[in-house]
């Protein structure tokens, strides 16, 4: 009993101490009162409940005891059992809540320690981020309540200390987790409030913008489009936004692809691609077989088209077939360059696109000049190299390779006019979806 007796005595003292510093109108001169509080707060847990009250309410009247009073707030932080006595833990249930409610209670008023002194909030915000892993939940949204308020008393110093440690992690063991906490709060509590916390808007949506190209530096691939999306959330960067802020976006997006780079295809030797050929090679059968499919369509299209060539009278009637036999050539034509890209593929060794091997129909081979031949009476007129619109020399051109389809070439009969109307830049069409199947017609 007689620490039941000693502790309410120290609790009774408290008291004292706190109604003296309330009713002195200059508090600074009650030193002996403040510094009675300081002492007296690690003597039992009702002492140290009350001292953390105590402790940052008067906090400001004493700058001569500012280092001893802040360690002795922040030991009220980090005490495990809270000097609890074997005498207690025995004639007393020992209430995990009251140890508890210590720690809480010094959390919520960590920010008491700047509201009249300023240059602590980046010191108390260091300390609130360590306590961001914290497992109870009560204690958790206390830090979250503790560092909200000191981002509304001062948003730059606050913002700085927490992207500071986002980017100083010492110990990967242990401050990975603190990092990871760090980013979810300013994820959670600080982009959703940017309206509030950002004031004067241009100045600070600037500072927080730079503060993230440096935490940029450091990222996973979920981070990097989580800042992004804050970052075009900004007015800075929003529908107004000037062609050099946009600019400046792209910059960003450019050095995290590190297009730079040199690609080094050693650095994936030994790893077992298996499953990925097996996917690929499915894909590349669908893409085919689509393939194969449309230009079945497009032959039996084309003999339509000269039917209806053959019935037409009018000249508007045999342009408009013109034009529909022109662009079914075209799709003839790019089915038989992505037949021709795709075959090489299955190979183990798959040769480069590029390889003079394959042929296609914007690589046509070129043919040797013919001088022009005088015209003689009684002999025929020499063919022209080519055609107002190449359509013989790119015939010739195909045939000479020993590759040409002879779909195309049925395509081609019949057209007074060859060419490549509509040719150009739709062979990018083809395989344009991810899925299998997916965005071919």
């Amino acid at each position: 009993m007689a620490d039941l007796s000693a502790e309410a005595n120290h609790i009774e003292k408290l008291y004292q101490f706190g109604e003296r510093l309330n009713e002195s109108k200059d508090k600074s001169q009650n030193v002996k009162d403040y510094q009675g509080i300081i002492d007296a707060a690690n003597l039992s847990i009702k002492s140290k409940q009350l001292a953390a009250q105590l402790i940052p309410r008067f906090f400001k009247f004493f700058p001569n005891l500012s280092g001893p009073a802040l360690d002795c707030h922040l030991d009220l932080l980090e005490e495990e059992d809270l000097g609890i006595s074997f005498f207690y833990f025995l004639f007393y249930i020992f209430d995990r809540d009251c140890l508890l409610s210590v720690r809480v209670q010094a959390i919520r008023d960590l920010p008491l320690f700047c509201k009249d002194n300023p240059e602590n909030v980046s010191k108390i915000v260091y300390i609130l981020v360590q306590l961001l892993a914290d497992e109870d939940f009560v204690a958790r949204d206390a830090v979250n309540k503790a560092l909200m308020s000191l981002l509304r008393q001062d948003v730059k110093a606050s913002l700085t200390t927490l992207f500071g440690r986002i980017l100083n992690v010492d110990e990967p063991s242990t401050e990975e987790l603190i990092r990871e906490k760090i980013l979810n709060f300013v994820r959670d509590k600080v982009f959703p409030a940017k309206a509030e916390l950002l004031k004067p808007q241009e100045e600070m949506e600037r500072h927080i913008t730079d503060l993230i190209k440096k935490s940029l530096e450091d990222v996973t691939g979920a981070e990097f489009r989580m800042f992004m999306d804050f970052l075009k959330g900004l007015s800075l960067f929003g529908d107004k936004a000037s062609p050099e802020r946009m600019k400046e976006l792209v910059a960003l997006i450019e050095a995290q692809a590190d297009l730079d780079a040199q690609f080094t295809p050693s650095d994936r030797l030994g790893e077992d691609f298996t499953e990925h050929y097996r996917e690929f090679t499915e894909r590349l059968n669908v893409v085919e077989e689509l393939t194969r499919a449309t230009m079945k369509k497009l032959t039996q299209g084309m003999a339509e088209h000269n039917k209806a060539m053959a019935a037409s009278k009018s000249e508007d009637e045999k342009n408009k077939v013109k034009t529909q036999k022109q662009n079914t050539t075209s799709g003839l034509r790019t089915c038989n360059n992505i037949l021709a890209m795709t075959k090489p593929l299955h190979s183990k060794t798959p040769l480069f696109i590029g390889d003079k091997i394959i042929t296609l129909s914007w690589k046509e081979a070129t043919q040797a000049s013919v001088p022009a031949a005088a015209n003689v009476p009684g002999k025929k007129r020499p063919s022209s190299t080519l055609s107002a619109t190449g359509a013989v020399a790119s015939k010739k051109g195909r045939g000479t390779s020993g590759m040409q389809n002879q779909l195309v070439n049925r395509a081609l009969e019949g057209l007074s006019q060859g060419g490549r109307g509509g040719m150009r830049g739709r062979g990018r069409g083809w395989g344009g979806g991810r899925g299998r199947g997916t965005g071919y017609c």
